[in-house]
């Protein structure tokens, strides 16, 4: 964590303008005027990365030392846990790094420390930080890409995005952490039992869906199995027969 000795000597963003600085620098070289636009942009949105994400490793540096400096003009307030211990003692420098959509930042905060007990950050509640090392930005994107296509697609879907690589099992338990609240958020909508008088209306609809050969029931998997194919990669028209089964859905009003 970089020192900030008060806020009156300096906002604490200097790296973050002698890199934004050094940017502008780049684009009025000599050099800059021979590039195509396509050049250009891909240059941009790769330096525009890296100046946000020194913005936001300025701002939580910043953060740490005011709560540093926080804790000398006050006598410290003991920080009790779920587990019901007092921790009184405060630690500073503890850091843990978060994985962001701009990259990855360290996050610097104190610790309230007890014997026997796991330390505890304030800090870490006020900033929202994920129990694991990605943060919610990433955890969203991998949320919607993953429901687009393959696991495979969403991450490189991620690092086109962002610049980011992160690997094929990390994007899978963040679409699964994202979908954690889903049962509990239709179970909190159950309808009220009706009341008498009152009009039901009831909505379904099927499609038949293309299956693997191992999920077909055995007559229809022993139908598709002596069909003959024109190709070997994939269905043709007309060839899905006795290779689907109904996905059907329904809704009560």
């Amino acid at each position: 964590m970089q020192a900030y000795a008060s806020t009156a000597d300096g906002d604490g963003f200097d790296r973050s303008r002698t890199l934004l600085e050094t940017v502008i620098g780049g684009l009025g070289e000599p050099a800059a005027g021979e590039l195509a636009h396509a050049e250009l942009e891909q240059r941009l949105q790769e330096q525009s990365r890296e100046v946000f994400r020194q913005l936001l490793q300025d701002h939580l540096d910043l953060r740490a030392a005011r709560e540093e400096q926080a804790v000398p003009q006050a006598p410290v307030v003991a920080v009790c846990g779920s587990d019901g211990i007092e921790r009184r003692h405060v630690e500073p420098d503890h850091d843990r790094g978060l994985v962001t959509v701009f990259g990855k930042v360290s996050v610097t905060r104190l610790a309230y420390r007890a014997k026997r007990a796991v330390n505890l950050y304030p800090a870490d509640a006020v900033l929202n930080l994920p129990t694991g090392l990605h943060s919610h930005g990433l955890a969203r994107l991998a949320a919607v890409e993953a429901g687009r296509g393959s696991f495979t697609a969403a991450r490189s879907a991620i690092e086109r995005a962002t610049g980011v690589r992160i690997g094929v099992r990390q994007v899978r338990r963040l679409a699964d952490s994202a979908a954690v609240d889903v049962s509990a958020f239709y179970a909190g909508r159950q309808a009220a039992p009706a009341k008498a008088g009152d009009a039901l209306a009831l909505t379904v609809d099927g499609k038949g869906i293309v299956m693997r050969p191992g999920s077909l029931r055995e007559p229809t998997a022993k139908a598709a199995a002596t069909a003959e194919r024109k190709l070997s990669t994939r269905l043709s028209k007309g060839e899905k027969a006795n290779r689907k089964r109904m996905a059907e859905v329904g809704g009560r009003l």
